[in-house]
């Protein structure tokens, strides 16, 4: 597990990232958000998805609820403290937020708005999130196609976000993890100017700090002088072992999740 962040072009670094590890309960949480709204609400808000996660962590709600219900709990105390900072400035905060929580042999994700969680089987992509713009919307209709979202006018006109004057819905994702698996979660930053054959090959790296770096650097390189604020998270299981792969049989340490 590994991540970083990167200014890019802009004045200000509205996107914000955290990671945890229970090495005793084998659990992990990654969380990234990407903030929006002016005056300095896109990084309050961002800040107050990181805020929400760390005191839901500390708590230790993770462990008495199950992970789905866990990450739709810390998304919506994010929205309620992005609501609660809004007399703190004149602009309007809203954020995104993408969150894994790795625990045992599960793996759960949730998500609102624009930035994405990949994931990975070695180099083959086995489902990414939707986003929730009005882009993605166009696709849907047959108005635009996959290889121009990134491009489109309407990518950052979003859909849903945290901190509005409703409640989020939140999509959540699931699957059993398996040995040779990889995941990302990105800001529109990063999956805007890497591809995901690009993405995967960050996991591949030998050591996942220089996966992150490499992203980093390639999606700020790519964005220039006005280039957007990047954040990037990469996880990994672990390979399986020869006498593992011989018995067809891997298993990982720790509880088995509620």
């Amino acid at each position: 597990m590994a991540c970083g962040r990167a200014r890019g072009g802009r004045p200000t670094q509205q996107d914000d990232l955290i990671c945890f590890h229970d090495r005793r309960e084998n659990t992990r949480l990654m969380v990234l958000a990407d903030g929006m709204g002016g005056d300095g609400a896109g990084e309050l808000a961002s800040g107050g998805v990181i805020h929400a996660a760390r005191e839901l962590w500390d708590e230790r709600v993770w462990q008495e609820q199950p992970g789905a219900l866990f990450l739709e709990t810390l998304c919506q105390e994010a929205h309620t403290e992005i609501r609660r900072r809004n007399a703190w400035v004149d602009g309007e905060p809203h954020s995104t937020v993408v969150a894994l929580l790795m625990r045992g042999e599960h793996a759960y994700w949730a998500h609102v708005g624009d930035s994405r969680l990949y994931h990975f089987q070695g180099r083959r992509c086995l489902s990414c999130t939707e986003d929730h713009s009005l882009a993605r919307l166009k696709v849907e209709r047959g108005e635009l196609s996959m290889d121009d979202l990134a491009t489109d006018s309407d990518q950052h006109v979003l859909l849903r976000g945290l901190g509005g004057a409703e409640p989020p819905e939140v999509d959540h994702g699931y699957a059993a993890l398996r040995p040779g698996q990889g995941f990302v979660l990105c800001s529109d930053g990063i999956w805007e100017t890497l591809s995901t054959r690009e993405l995967a090959g960050l996991l591949r790296a030998e050591d996942l700090f220089d996966g992150v770096r490499s992203g980093l650097a390639r999606a700020t390189a790519r964005g220039g002088e006005t280039g957007d604020n990047v954040a990037l998270i990469l996880a990994t299981t672990p390979p399986a072992s020869l006498w593992e792969r011989c018995l067809g049989q891997v298993r990982f340490p720790g509880p088995a999740n509620r």
